[in-house]
């Protein structure tokens, strides 16, 4: 039991669509396509709203900045705030698994308690001299 295929052949239909149809096959159940002549001038419009856009854009940028002005720098400074801790964990991270560095450091940090306590926390006097080197640190900071 043989089959024959019958070739099937491409023919243009001359209706109002201008659809394609396949002759030789059930033709009821083909989706028909539209002939592709208005994609160059859909095209040309679309181009020409993408540059319309983009001359557009820096007023479109500038109108949304001064209307959210406050919460963009807020949100900026929080990012900028992140990436700035990220990078210094890592620097700390890279330093604390260099073999001497990390030992080193707390050496330097024992040899400055020990010298802090020696300069300014023993006597009365001294302590008083710290109170008001720190006074005058707020002061300067806090603008009084």
């Amino acid at each position: 039991m043989e089959t024959q295929e019958q070739p099937i052949e491409v023919a243009n239909s001359n209706s109002a669509e201008g659809a394609i149809a396949l002759t030789g096959a059930d033709n009821q159940n083909l989706p028909k396509l539209p002939p592709a002549k208005n994609s160059n001038s859909e095209l040309q419009e679309i181009l020409s709203n993408v540059s319309d856009f983009l001359a557009n854009l820096p007023e479109y940028l500038g109108s949304f900045y001064q209307q959210y002005q406050q919460p963009l720098v807020t949100i900026i400074l929080i990012l900028s705030a992140i990436v700035t801790l990220k990078v210094v964990l890592a620097i700390l991270s890279a330093l604390n698994s260099i073999p001497l560095i990390a030992p080193t450091f707390e050496l330097i940090g024992i040899g400055y308690t020990g010298w802090l306590t020696f300069r300014y926390l023993l006597k009365a006097n001294t302590r008083q001299e710290l109170v008001g080197e720190i006074n005058q640190f707020k002061a300067q900071i806090l603008g009084k």
